[in-house]
C-alpha cells in the first residue's frame, strides 16, 4: 500500500483530492472526492479535446486541474481507483488528450500560491536541479530570439493550408525522431507553434565536430528565426509536446484494407443509448454517439452507466469503422463539425447531481453516418455538412 507524507496529504486536500484506506465493500468519502475531482478533469478534456495544461496563459481552473492530474498520476492508489473510469487515457499520460507535465511548472511557488496550495519545502541547497548545458541554453536562446517576418504574407497561405490538411487528416503530427527530418520545406510544432523550415544554408562542422547548418524558420505568429539546425533539433527533443508534421498523405484518408506497413490508429464508433431520458427514448433510432478511440470499443464503453459522457446509461454498439494512419483527435473533430447542425443539446445529472452537457451525441440516422464514412475514405468529407431538414449531407456553400 502507498504511504503518503503529510505534504502529500496537504497538497491533495487543497486540490480537492484526498486518499484514505479503502473500507471493504464500499468507497470512503475521500475516495468519492478523488473520483469527483477526476471527473472534473474528464469534463474539461471532453469539452476542450485535450488534457489540462500548465502555463501562465492558462486560466486558474485549467492550471488547478493540471496540477491535480499530475498528482493523480503519481499516486499508485489513485491509479488503482481511477483506471477503470479513465476512458480518455489521462492517467497514463498518453493518447490524444494527454499532455506531458513539465516539472518546472509544478515547482513554481507563485503558481502554487495562486492555486491556494502551500509550496513544498525546497530541496537541499547542495542539490542541483534543472541545470542546463551551454548547448541547451544556446538552443533555447535561438528559439526565443525571433524577428518579425517582413514577408509573412507570402507564407501565411501555406500555414493555413497545412492547418486544413491536419484537420482533414492529410497530414499528421507525429513525435520528432531524427535530425534528417529537419530540411527545407519541413513543418514542425515547437513551443506550441507551427514552424516552417523555409531555407537552409550550407552544411558546416561545429566546434564539437558535428554537422550543422543555419536555417530560416518561419513561425505561425508572423515571426522568424535564423537558428541553427542543431538548436531546432535540441528544442524539439526537449519539448515533450514537440512534433513533426508529416507530408500530405496520398490517396484516401483511410480504407478498410490494411497494407503491410500501415500503422493502426483507432476506430470510429457509433453507439445507441438505453437511457430513459424522454428525448432519447422518443428518438432512440436517431440519437447516436459518434466518436473515435484507440481502445477496443468494448473496453471504451465499459462502465458506461457511471459516466456522464454516455448519458449515465448502458449503450449498444451500432457500427464501427477501423482506422489506419489517421490522427484520431483531428478526425473526430472533423466528424463532429460535419454533424454539428444535428448535435443533441441534452443536459443530464452525474451521480453527484451536478448538471453535465455531453457533446458527442447527434440526432442523425445511421445511413448518413455510413455515407460520411465513405466520403472520409475518398477524401471529400471536408466539402460536406449535414442538413437536418433533408437528413442528408449537403455540399458546403
Amino acid at each position: 500500500m502507498v504511504k503518503f507524507t503529510d505534504e502529500d496529504d496537504a497538497l491533495l486536500a487543497e486540490l480537492g483530492v484526498e486518499i484514505e484506506t479503502k473500507r471493504q465493500g464500499s468507497r470512503t468519502p475521500r475516495e468519492e472526492r478523488v473520483i469527483a475531482g477526476f471527473e472534473e478533469i474528464q469534463r474539461f478534456a471532453e469539452e476542450h479535446g485535450r488534457a489540462p495544461q500548465h502555463g501562465d496563459d492558462r486560466d486558474i481552473f485549467e492550471r488547478l486541474y493540471a496540477v491535480r492530474l499530475h498528482r493523480l498520476r503519481e499516486l499508485a492508489e489513485c491509479q488503482a481507483l481511477l483506471t477503470p473510469l479513465d476512458h480518455q487515457g489521462l492517467l497514463a499520460g498518453s493518447g490524444e488528450h494527454a499532455v506531458p507535465v513539465e516539472s518546472d511548472d509544478l515547482d513554481d511557488d507563485a503558481l502554487l500560491a495562486e492555486l491556494g496550495v502551500d509550496a513544498v519545502a525546497p530541496p537541499d541547497i547542495a542539490e542541483l536541479r534543472h541545470v542546463r548545458s551551454a548547448e541547451e541554453k544556446r538552443a533555447a536562446e535561438d528559439i526565443a530570439n525571433r524577428d518579425k517576418c517582413e514577408d509573412f504574407e507570402r507564407f501565411k497561405p501555406l500555414f493555413e493550408q497545412v492547418q486544413r490538411e491536419i484537420e482533414s487528416g492529410e497530414r499528421q503530427a507525429r513525435p520528432f525522431e531524427l535530425k534528417a527530418e529537419i530540411r527545407p520545406g519541413a513543418w514542425f510544432i515547437v513551443g506550441g507553434q507551427k514552424a516552417f523550415v523555409a531555407e537552409a544554408g550550407e552544411t558546416f562542422t561545429n566546434a564539437q565536430g558535428r554537422t550543422d547548418a543555419r536555417l530560416r524558420v518561419i513561425f505561425d505568429n508572423g515571426t522568424e528565426s535564423n537558428l541553427l539546425m542543431r538548436s531546432l533539433q535540441r528544442a524539439l527533443n526537449k519539448d515533450e509536446a514537440g512534433r513533426r508534421i508529416t507530408d500530405p498523405i496520398a490517396g484516401p484518408l483511410f480504407s478498410d484494407e490494411r497494407a503491410e506497413d500501415d500503422e493502426a490508429s483507432g476506430t470510429i464508433y457509433v453507439l445507441r443509448s438505453t437511457s430513459d431520458h424522454p428525448m432519447v427514448a422518443a428518438n432512440r433510432d436517431l440519437v447516436h454517439k459518434i466518436g473515435v478511440t484507440n481502445l477496443d470499443v468494448e473496453q471504451r464503453i465499459a462502465g458506461a452507466r457511471l459516466q456522464p459522457t454516455f448519458l449515465m446509461a448502458d449503450v449498444e454498439i451500432v457500427a464501427t469503422y477501423r482506422l489506419f494512419n489517421i490522427g484520431r483527435s483531428r478526425l473526430e473533430n472533423l466528424i463532429h463539425r460535419v454533424f454539428e447542425p444535428a448535435r443533441l443539446e441534452i443536459r443530464i445529472k452525474d451521480r453527484f447531481g451536478r448538471p453535465v452537457v455531453p457533446r458527442e451525441w447527434f440526432l442523425v440516422p445511421l445511413f448518413v453516418v455510413d455515407e460520411a464514412v465513405e466520403k472520409i475514405k475518398d477524401g471529400t468529407i471536408t466539402n460536406f455538412v449535414y442538413d437536418p431538414g433533408s437528413a442528408s449531407l449537403k455540399r458546403r456553400d
